[in-house]
């Protein structure tokens, strides 16, 4: 999910609780006794042959172990590596003793066994690169019910001693670092197999992973100009006979590039030889790099001719150069200068024909004969500009500092004190992070030898140390009082580092000069002064790179870090703000001794049945930040909307922001098969999903200003829980007035202060969120702002700023406004008044008519709600959503009391509905005749109300037990409301179990006074049985259809395979749940373990079979509103969804309500299921082998055997007032 709105549930870290502490310290003993004893065994078997070793840190000095490269242990030593031994003091020829004899069977056996549990971990954790010095492994055999504990904390000082006894034992020449013992023949048979293990697997993500992490190391050289560094680390890989797997023709390219912009071709030629010596075939790319050189220093025409000769021998043609290849800077122009050394007349490629989608749903949206101009936006082309130009400039900075709302409060005497302490406190942090800094790189600048290659040196060079700096700062700043864990901190720093650094090479790479000058005529399109427009934005954007020709390309290379590199920079940078930033004790009470102590502390917490460590500032710290109340908020600059239309998306790589790196699909960290997934589309099967980003994107806004400031107000004042404006934390209850010291505290005087934490806690969440809101829209109130939009791997669209968008609250979206306005036209006002007693809640099951009627009837609530909010009757406070229910009215207000209401330009955006929208899609899906009558898909009089059928159904469940004594059936009696049943109904369709439906109708008992409490566990599960039964009795379709979508998932995960799907527009879908491993990073603060689900691990069967219902129905929610949204843009309609809820201005709803309709019946009129199951067919059951495996016959059995569908006629959804309404 990279984007913003991930939640963070999927890094977990922790150490070993106290309870372990005693059992941990006994193995600390034996395992110590073990280590000496293993280190005098491998001393006495000591000689010059060499071993395959998994483990070849084990036993390193602490000191650098942190900066191992990642990628040593899983790999052999090749002969480059192999290195006498060094003779150490004690290596006099040992008598063969029998204890020696002896000693050496058992280590032998004890060996073996622990070789065996390494060797899976070992090409686990090779990948995430830790020098496994700490955590050692004997302690695995020894508890295994304990292992994963000691692992994860091997702090104990006993493990400190063990180590440091390793150290100064070592001998004049640290015999033990180096020595590489000779162990039984077998198992060196054994263990050589071993590392390959990761390395023959070329598809699983870990051999990606570590291949990504040379890569990457490789592109900071080639960033930082540093050829001659780039070739040493490829030689650590190129020179090993096992390492040199994990290097494919990338990897020598990205050398060749670096050594080709100094134009040293010998050095390129030499790297050709040696991708020979390895038989790897040149590709586009290296040629790409040979003929760049020649062009930089005009190499004669007999080398070119053989080069140009030479590629066309590897079957590549000249023009695939330009077609297929990524230049940066004037990469393009020196290899097109090379070439026209030869062929004079040489013209670059025309580029290939736009292709155009084929989709059944979508032909006359693409068909050129009906094309419609694409809709203005009400700017100059001279303003579009402008915009950009303030947009680009925001972006260069990466963050934007605005005040906060509540910098209207005057400053009090104590605040200007704490502001200059801050201030000189900063200016002393400063200093000390950036010498920290400095001091870290020095010391790992020296480690550049071979054997300890430091990992993080080269991302430590990246930017200029200041920004390094800079960004400690921010985090240090945000940091809140609470603490924060160690793992979303490394996260943000390693992410915030990772962002400056593409800025940086977009910069250097001049593609944003390329950007600037697409963009300049791109606005073109949609700009009211200007002509260009039968093309849609990404069409018009594609044709404007096309024309450009030359230049930097707009893609860069992939250039991605993997998610285990950035949390180990991000803890590094940690690590080293939490001993640089410190304050003298006394600072805020002189009578203290003036000691420095750390501003930020390392401690641990529970999570449910986690320990995780945090990060917290000091109370004094705290204190002085709250003295201080500070009025400037930091936010990165894709936190904020953008101030121009957002780049059109393109391909999975391009789009949304002008710089910051945005993902088309966001996913949890470190999973990478959905965009490879997407890689491998053809890009035009991605048109009309990515024509869809753009429309939704391309909506302007503006801020309801009178609103804004009434909620500000309420904001400064106390907040009001009841109005959804979180109070500030000076509101929270107090804890109890302490009694004594609190060890002579009852258990309920504990409990009540630790509500009292958690209320506190809770709060101050609360309440930054809605100042971050408040805050954004403040500084865009007098702007006009777009949202760029990506989405989920179901489809699902989302806004990209996590903060402030269209999706929030009501309060949030009570303050947005399009900033392009419609007049009301003759239905207009009616509508406004339908939307607003929508918003009251009030009228759910009337007519539109009559729910119009009303309106008129309460019209003086209205108007006194507009003109008095706060002073008045305050009729809009009790109403389902008050603030947008306040901005109805006083928009209602305006329009009513213009000249003519029919020519009011209204800008207010009116919301449809879909009610019950996944059991829409299952009724529609299965034909479900009673199912589709009780969502709407029927035409009715009065909108029908699924959770009271349902209610009614159960009811008579209740009524016929009742009748046959069942005593939980009468105790019943009275109580089933549709409000019980409700939440149960809804999630159904998104797989709630029994289990959760329980746990649902428990809470809305419970909230009944009444309701006999002894009676909750029985009567929920009553319920929940009634409840299911009553939806098979009405949807009997859709719960064929779920049993039908769960059973073929379930069989598909235990083949071993993730459930994957294409959506009827032609998006690719994977579901992404695996076994998730925690991979241990290794950090001196705290041994981090972190989730990482990736695609070499077995599929989470469970949650594969359990989601695929609710995931296939969401990516048809996300589809029919795709094609909602492109043909509203083909009628030049503004809109905007909110998954299942869909906005337009007051006169258009008509025409929207027709197309969604219209849109509806399209897609369900395809053969959606039998379409799934031949794709399935042919994915998992492909007719491969000759004899089908039994899963196979199942499953094949499972997939052909499509549910049977109803009698309902799809057609009377047209028709149909309450679909949407």
């Amino acid at each position: 999910l990279s984007a913003a709105g991930i939640p963070w549930s999927v890094l977990r870290n922790f150490s070993a609780s106290a309870k372990e502490k005693a059992s941990r310290n006994a193995i600390c003993e034996r395992t110590e006794l073990l280590e000496v004893l293993k280190a005098r065994v491998k001393q006495l078997q000591a000689s010059n042959v060499p071993e395959v070793t998994v483990n070849k840190v084990e036993l390193a000095p602490l000191g650098n172990s942190k900066y191992q490269d990642p990628l040593q242990k899983v790999v052999a030593p090749g002969p480059a590596e192999e290195q006498p031994t060094p003779s150490g003091r004690d290596e006099s020829p040992a008598r063969p003793s029998s204890w020696v004899e002896k000693l050496k069977k058992e280590m032998y056996i004890r060996q073996l066994k622990v070789e065996r549990k390494l060797s899976i971990a070992a090409s686990q954790m090779a990948v995430e690169g830790q020098a496994k010095a700490k955590a050692k492994p004997k302690a695995k055999v020894k508890a295994k019910t304990k292992a994963k504990k000691s692992q994860k904390s091997p702090k104990s000082p006993k493990a400190k001693v063990a180590a440091a006894w390793s150290q100064s034992h070592a001998g004049p020449h640290g015999v033990y670092t180096h020595v590489k013992p000779r162990v039984a023949a077998v198992k060196e048979a054994a263990k050589a197999q071993r590392p390959q293990r990761v390395l023959e697997d070329k598809d699983s993500s870990q051999y990606k992973i570590l291949q990504q992490t040379i890569q990457s190391n490789l592109e900071c050289f080639l960033f930082l100009q540093q050829p001659e560094e780039a070739e040493r680390f490829l030689l650590l890989y190129h020179s090993s006979p096992v390492k040199r797997r994990l290097l494919n023709v990338n990897a020598y390219n990205i050398v060749m590039r670096s050594w080709a912009r100094k134009g040293h071709l010998q050095r390129i030629n030499r790297l050709f030889s040696m991708l020979e010596s390895v038989n790897l075939r040149p590709s586009l790319d290296s040629y790409a790099a040979v003929l760049e050189c020649m062009g930089r220093n005009q190499s004669c025409t007999r080398a070119i001719q053989r080069c140009v000769q030479q590629l066309k021998n590897d079957g590549f043609h000249v023009d695939e150069l330009f077609q297929k290849c990524l230049f940066e800077e004037d990469e393009k122009e020196k290899v097109l200068s090379a070439i026209r050394v030869v062929q004079p007349n040489y013209q670059l490629p025309p580029p290939p024909r736009p292709q155009t989608c084929k989709s059944s749903l979508l032909q006359d949206f693409y068909s050129k004969e009906k094309m419609v101009s694409y809709p203005k936006l009400d700017f100059s082309v001279q303003e579009l500009q402008e915009r950009f130009r303030q947009q680009l400039e925001m972006e260069l900075d990466n963050t934007v500092t605005i005040e906060s709302v509540e910098s209207s409060k005057p400053l009090t005497p104590q605040a200007i004190k704490a502001r200059k302490l801050l201030a000189t406190l900063r200016s002393q942090w400063h200093d000390s992070i950036l010498r920290a800094v400095q001091k870290s790189k020095h010391s790992m600048s020296k480690l550049k030898t071979v054997s300890a290659y430091n990992i993080l040196y080269p991302y430590l060079c990246l930017l200029p140390d200041e920004e390094y700096v800079g960004i400690m700062l921010q985090i240090l700043n945000t940091l809140s009082p609470q603490g924060e864990s160690l793992a979303v901190l490394a996260r943000e720093l390693g992410s915030k580092v990772y962002n400056r650094y593409i800025t940086q090479r977009k910069l250097r790479s001049r593609q944003l000069e390329k950007v600037q000058e697409v963009y300049e005529d791109y606005i073109h399109l949609l700009a009211k002064d200007s002509q260009p427009d039968e093309y849609l934005p990404r069409e018009y954007w594609e044709k404007l790179v096309a024309e450009a020709g030359f230049g930097p390309s707009l893609n860069l290379k992939d250039c991605s870090w993997p998610y285990m590199l950035l949390m180990r920079l991000g803890m590094h940078l940690l690590e080293l703000l939490v001993q640089a930033v410190k304050v003298p004790r006394n600072i805020l009470n002189p009578r203290l001794e003036p000691k420095l102590i750390p501003v930020l502390y390392h401690i641990y917490s529970f999570r449910s049945s986690w320990q995780v460590g945090l990060i917290k500032p000091h109370p004094i710290f705290s204190q002085i930040m709250s003295d201080a109340a500070e009025t400037l908020l930091t936010f990165n600059s894709s936190a904020i909307p953008m101030l121009c239309p957002p780049v059109p998306w393109t391909s999975p790589h391009f789009g949304a922001f002008l710089l910051n790196d945005t993902k088309l699909m966001r996913f949890v960290d470190g999973a990478i098969q959905h965009q490879l997934l997407l890689e491998q589309c053809p890009p035009v099967n991605l048109h009309p999903v990515l024509d869809a980003l753009n429309q939704l994107g391309n909506c302007a806004w503006k801020i309801n200003q009178p609103v804004l400031d009434i909620i500000i107000s309420i904001f400064n004042d106390k907040g009001n829980e009841k109005l959804d404006i979180p109070p500030p934390i000076s509101e929270a209850p107090r804890p109890p007035a302490a009694l004594g010291n609190s060890s002579t505290w009852n258990k309920s005087q504990k409990h009540e202060l630790l509500m009292c934490k958690k209320k506190a806690a809770e709060m101050h969440s609360l309440r930054m969120d809605a100042l971050y809101k408040l805050s954004i829209a403040n500084y865009v109130r007098d702007k006009v702002f777009w949202f760029p939009h990506n989405m989920d791997f179901r489809g699902r669209t989302y806004p990209c700023p996590p903060y402030f968008n269209h999706l929030g609250n009501d309060v949030t979206r009570a303050i947005l406004l399009f900033a392009e306005g419609r007049p009301l036209g003759p239905k207009g006002l009616d509508w406004l008044k339908i939307h607003l007693i929508n918003l009251t809640g009030l009228k759910k099951k009337n007519a539109l008519q009559e729910r119009l009627e009303y309106a008129n009837e309460i019209m003086e609530e209205i108007l006194d709600s507009a003109d008095h909010p706060l002073t008045g009757r305050k009729w809009w406070m009790n109403t389902d959503e008050p603030w947008q229910a306040l901005a109805c009215c006083m928009e209602i207000a305006k329009a009513s009391r213009s000249p003519d209401p029919a020519a009011y330009i209204s800008h207010f955006p009116v919301h449809q509905d879909g009610s019950c929208n996944g059991l829409q899609h299952y009724a529609a899906l299965g034909r479900d005749l009673i199912g589709a009558m009780s969502v709407n898909l029927m035409p009715c009089s009065v909108p029908q109300d699924v959770y009271s059928a349902v209610a009614q159904q159960v009811e008579e469940f209740r009524k016929k037990d009742a009748e046959q004594g069942v005593k939980i059936a009468r105790v019943l009696q009275d109580f089933i409301s549709r409000k019980v049943v409700k939440q149960t109904v809804m999630t159904v369709v998104y797989g709630v179990t029994r289990y959760g439906g329980r746990l649902q109708i428990e809470k809305r008992l419970k909230e009944i006074d009444e309701f006999p409490e002894e009676y909750l566990w029985e009567a929920s599960h009553y319920l929940v049985k009634q409840v299911f039964n009553s939806i098979k009795e009405m949807f009997s379709a859709t719960r064929d259809i779920q049993h039908w979508l769960t059973e073929s998932a379930k069989l598909i995960a235990q083949s071993g395979r993730t459930v994957e799907w294409v959506t009827p527009l032609g998006l690719p879908i994977v579901q992404p749940y695996y076994r998730s491993r925690s991979t241990v990073l290794n950090c001196s603060m705290q041994n981090l373990s972190v989730k990482n689900a990736n695609s070499s691990q077995k599929p989470d069967t469970v949650k594969q079979k359990n989601a695929f219902p609710p995931n296939f129905i969401h990516s048809l929610d996300s589809t029919h509103m795709m094609l909602t949204a492109l043909h509203c843009l083909r009628r030049g309609l503004t809109f905007v969804s909110v998954h299942d809820c869909y906005w337009t201005h007051a006169l258009t709803v008509d025409v929207m309500n027709q197309i969604c309709r219209q849109q509806f019946v399209a897609l369900h009129s395809e053969k959606i299921l039998q379409d799934l199951s031949k794709f399935m067919l042919e994915k998992y059951c492909s007719p491969g082998r000759e004899t089908r495996a039994l899963w196979q016959k199942k499953l094949m059995e499972q997939l052909s055997n499509v549910p049977r569908t109803g009698e309902f006629n799809l057609k009377k959804v047209m028709d149909s007032t309450y679909f949407f309404s």
